[in-house]
């Protein structure tokens, strides 16, 4: 059912509609405030990735007392 769910003319005309709805110039702003938006998603992700293994000794030795 989904396979071909967005082919190119689906998105042609999705970003005809975004043009219309929003015009050519607050696309480029939301854009980039998107883009700015997964970076730092993407930094806060990694950073809680880099600190879950610095606490899992502390809980497991807490564990044992």
């Amino acid at each position: 059912m989904l396979r071909n769910a967005f082919e190119p003319w689906h998105l042609i005309l999705i970003l005809a509609v975004l043009v219309l709805l929003f015009g050519s110039k607050k696309l480029p702003d939301m854009a980039r405030g998107l883009g700015r938006s997964m970076r730092i998603l993407k930094a806060e992700a990694r950073t809680v990735k880099d600190d879950e293994p610095a606490e899992a000794p502390h809980r497991e030795s807490a564990a044992r007392h």
